[in-house]
């Protein structure tokens, strides 16, 4: 089962591109997963704001929002894959911000996925989370 009988699973993905965050939210959503695509820190924080709360995020690794620190407070607590490219230089989190490295009792709450990564791959990790109960 992905989601317990309270509620459905969410997902942010932030992403300021806009083919990423659009094709994994169209398969997330196939497979029955809420999925919120956004493109700034800012539509994260009202999301909040309003009450949403993601089970797990996508987020591109841009420095605007790696090195945000609203995002790295929720990237702390929530399972986050982090798309990254090999070649540009960014702010990573330090070793257990944002869900990159060991979580509580060792165990990791993120990925660190490099470009070229496929769609697929990216929504099979989130399942991944969500089925392992590691989602918030």
């Amino acid at each position: 089962m992905l989601y317990s009988a309270q509620r459905m699973p969410s997902v942010f993905v932030l992403a300021h591109d806009w083919t990423l965050r659009t094709a994994v939210r169209a398969e997330l959503r196939e497979r029955g997963i809420d999925a919120l695509g956004m493109d700034s820190a800012e539509v994260v924080g009202r999301a909040i704001a309003s009450g949403q709360i993601p089970s797990a995020l996508v987020v591109e690794g841009a420095a605007e929002f790696v090195s945000d620190p609203a995002i790295q407070n929720l990237m702390s607590r929530v399972p986050t894959i982090l798309i990254a490219s090999r070649t540009e230089k960014i702010p990573f989190p330090p070793a257990g911000i944002g869900g990159i490295g060991p979580g509580p009792e060792g165990q990791y709450r993120g990925v660190l996925l490099y470009r070229p990564v496929q769609v697929r791959e990216i929504v099979a990790r989130v399942l991944d989370f969500l089925r392992r109960g590691e989602a918030a």
